[in-house]
């Protein structure tokens, strides 16, 4: 098999991984970990850094396409002229109060933070530690105190999610995981703190997203390109559908099974890492 196919299979299967964790509360970081082991790509570290961050924008774009009446803040009425959507105004001023403090301590820290705890003991340790977490939350049963839909939360409560997401500089905390328990521990429902988590996202990634391609330049190889462009292309294909499991499946049951398997793969990481030793 030619070489630049398995290339592009290896980056379908990532897609495929980021697809499925960056939305469900299990941490891609930790499963990256276990993909990258068997899945390497052949490129540079930093293009994998790069390459990381695409998929991520692929699976971003599932969001805008799935949300866009909600996410679009001028609205087209029949007969009407063209006219701004307050609610979805007011909607994205409280995603970006919620990303305003991670998004000053990862331009701070980032780096650090990464040098620091990006290891398998770290990321198996996120893993479990939240992994507990939300069984407790379920567990104890968070009462709902907040109407439905993301828009009845807050800039107050914006602000404590946004807080809670630094928690997800982590490796292993996972992004949607933080910022969903936050929510959840404010009184929403378990719909609202994925869909709030699912908003979220967009500023985040595309903050970041922005950055790595600044770092990295925007030339790349013709194989880079076709490499990054199928693994954005899956991610944002795997998205659609996971995006509309979570929502479907968190109505009607919790969290408990997503805890219990974040805590079966910590264990599987440090399995890994010991393997190594």
């Amino acid at each position: 098999m030619p070489a630049m196919l398995i290339e592009l299979l290896k980056a379908v299967c990532l897609g495929v991984v980021e697809g499925i964790t960056e939305w469900l509360p299990v941490s891609s970081t930790g499963h990256m970990i276990l993909a990258d082991r068997y899945l390497a790509l052949g490129v540079s570290a930093e293009f994998f850094e790069m390459f990381l961050v695409v998929i991520q924008l692929g699976a971003a774009l599932s969001v805008a396409v799935l949300y866009r009446r909600a996410l679009f803040p001028v609205r087209f009425e029949s007969g009407a002229r063209p006219a701004l959507n307050r609610d979805c105004l007011a909607l994205w001023g409280k995603c970006l109060t919620a990303c305003a403090p991670v998004a000053v301590v990862g331009l701070l820290f980032d780096d650090k933070i990464n040098g620091l705890f990006y290891n398998h003991p770290t990321v198996a340790a996120a893993l479990i530690f939240f992994g507990a977490i939300f069984i407790i939350v379920e567990k104890r049963g968070a009462p709902v105190r907040r109407p439905d839909g993301p828009d009845a939360l807050t800039y107050r409560d914006a602000l404590f999610v946004g807080f809670f997401q630094i928690l997800s500089l982590m490796p292993g905390a996972s992004r949607s995981g933080v910022t969903i328990l936050g929510a959840m521990l404010l009184g929403a429902s378990r719909e609202t703190s994925a869909e709030f988590s699912f908003f979220l996202a967009l500023p985040v990634m595309l903050g970041a997203g922005f950055l790595k391609l600044v770092k990295f330049g925007f030339v790349f190889t013709p194989d880079e390109a076709a490499i990054g462009l199928t693994g954005f292309v899956t991610a944002f294909l795997v998205s659609l559908p996971v995006v509309k499991f979570l929502i479907g499946y968190v109505k009607k049951r919790g969290f408990i099974p997503f805890g219990i398997y974040r805590i079966a793969l910590g264990a599987v990481v440090l399995a890994v890492y010991f393997s190594k030793k």
